[in-house]
C-alpha cells in the first residue's frame, strides 16, 4: 500500500463505509451539487469496476436499476447488474439495451492508462469521454443525464461545446475529493434532447 493511500482520509472512509474505491465521494459530491439521482432511475455505470459508483448509484435509485458495464470483471455488487463486454463494440450496446431498455443516466468515470505523457494521456480521456457520449446516443432517454470524467486540456472545450449541442445544461465540477494534482473534470449534463440513433 503506498503512503498516499495511508494519509487519503478519502481512501480511509471508503475501506470503513464499505466501498471499493475512494472515487465513490466524488459521485456523492456531484450528487449534493446538482441532484443527479431520483430513486427509481435506471443507471448505467461505463467502465464501472472496482464498482463504487455503482454502490452509490443503487443506494439513491434502488435495487434491480443500474447496470454496470467494464471490460475488467466487476466483483458482484448487490443490486446491480453486472456486465463484461467492450463498450465502444455495437454488439455489447445492442445486448444491453435490448436486455434493459434506454437508461435514464449514464455515468463515466473511466480513465486511460496513464502514459505521463499529459497530452496524450488528455486525448485517451477526450476519446473514452466520447465513447460515453456516443454511448448515450444509443441508451439515454430524452431528458437523461451523463455524468463524465474528462481531463482538462486542447479537446476540453470542445468536447463541452458537443455536449452544449445535446443537453440542455451542462455543468462542470471538481469535488473536494479528486486529488488536488489531478487535471481530471467531471461534467454533469442534463436534459438529453437528441434522438436515438438506430
Amino acid at each position: 500500500m503506498s503512503a498516499y493511500k495511508h494519509k487519503d482520509g478519502y481512501y480511509r472512509k471508503a475501506k470503513k463505509e464499505g466501498y471499493r474505491t475512494r472515487a465513490v465521494y466524488k459521485l456523492k459530491q456531484l450528487d449534493d451539487k446538482f441532484h443527479i439521482f431520483e430513486e427509481g432511475d435506471k443507471v448505467i455505470d461505463l467502465g464501472a469496476a472496482p464498482g463504487g459508483w455503482s454502490q452509490y448509484a443503487v443506494e439513491r435509485v434502488g435495487e434491480g436499476n443500474v447496470i454496470a458495464i467494464d471490460l475488467e470483471h466487476i466483483a458482484e455488487i448487490a443490486g446491480v447488474t453486472c456486465y463484461r463486454g467492450d463498450l465502444t463494440e455495437d454488439e455489447t450496446v445492442k445486448r444491453i439495451i435490448a436486455e434493459t431498455g434506454h437508461t435514464d443516466i449514464v455515468l463515466s468515470d473511466m480513465a486511460p492508462k496513464f502514459s505521463g505523457n499529459h497530452h496524450l494521456d488528455q486525448a485517451r480521456s477526450a476519446y473514452l469521454a466520447y465513447c460515453a457520449l456516443e454511448f448515450c446516443m444509443k441508451a439515454l432517454n430524452r431528458g437523461g443525464t451523463l455524468v463524465v470524467k474528462i481531463l482538462q486540456g486542447e479537446d476540453f472545450n470542445d468536447y463541452l461545446s458537443d455536449l452544449k449541442k445535446r443537453f440542455k445544461d451542462v455543468r462542470c465540477s471538481s469535488p473536494e475529493a479528486s486529488r488536488a494534482s489531478s487535471s481530471e473534470m467531471y461534467v454533469v449534463a442534463k436534459g438529453f434532447i437528441k434522438q436515438h440513433k438506430d
